[in-house]
């Protein structure tokens, strides 16, 4: 089943670089005569995205109670703990796709239920985005645009780095779920009613 599920994961990460990959074609069909610098701060804005959404993994992973870290909505499903492994382990397997190499003992296999202890898991989540962060940071223009052949004929390193921002917002959606169905407000979502209820007292 986790063979499946691993497949399936993979497949779709290659169709949305296709997808990307095609509109990147036309798009650059269409503005062939736009000299304009571009716009779009892709490093940045990545960086931004990513570092936001590591801070509500954190957040959650502390606000849950112990014992629900092995929750799962289903057994062939992951639990918590696992989530929240999974994405930190996905950014090293993601990276890799454009050459980042993985830290020195990693195995993507065992990883995911490699500990249910809270601490280890917010350990494992700040250790991987350090590393994604410090892979993104080192970055230039140049490697964005780095062809990478065995992902599409014209799939680039910037497609990795964009699978990596859609695949941590996937995985926190998931995550929310999971948190909703055990009557578990999110820690974001909790400061932003206080804030809201505060203004409105304010107001009266």
């Amino acid at each position: 089943m986790k063979t499946l599920f691993t497949k399936t994961m993979f497949l779709r990460y290659v169709v949305l670089a296709a997808v990307m990959v095609t509109g990147a074609i036309l798009a650059k069909a269409a503005d062939a005569n736009d000299k304009t610098a571009p716009s779009y701060d892709m490093k940045g804005q990545a960086l931004l995205d990513l570092e936001g959404v590591q801070k509500k993994f954190v957040d959650l992973a502390n606000a849950l109670p112990a014992d629900k870290l092995t929750w799962r909505p289903s057994p062939d499903s992951r639990s918590f703990a696992e989530v929240f492994l999974h994405v930190a382990g996905e950014r090293y397997g993601i990276l890799a796709l454009m050459g980042t190499e993985k830290p020195a003992g990693f195995n993507g296999k065992t990883f995911e239920k490699s500990t249910t202890d809270r601490a280890q898991i917010v350990e494992e989540l700040n250790k991987s985005w350090g590393f994604a962060q410090s892979a993104i940071q080192g970055m230039n223009n140049a490697d964005f645009a780095k062809l990478l052949p065995k992902l599409g004929p014209q799939a680039n390193a910037g497609d990795v780095v964009y699978i990596l921002v859609a695949d941590a917002h996937e995985h926190l959606g998931q995550a929310v779920a999971y948190a909703r169905e055990n009557g578990i407000v999110p820690p974001w979502t909790v400061e932003a009613q206080k804030k809201a209820a505060e203004k409105k007292a304010e107001q009266k």
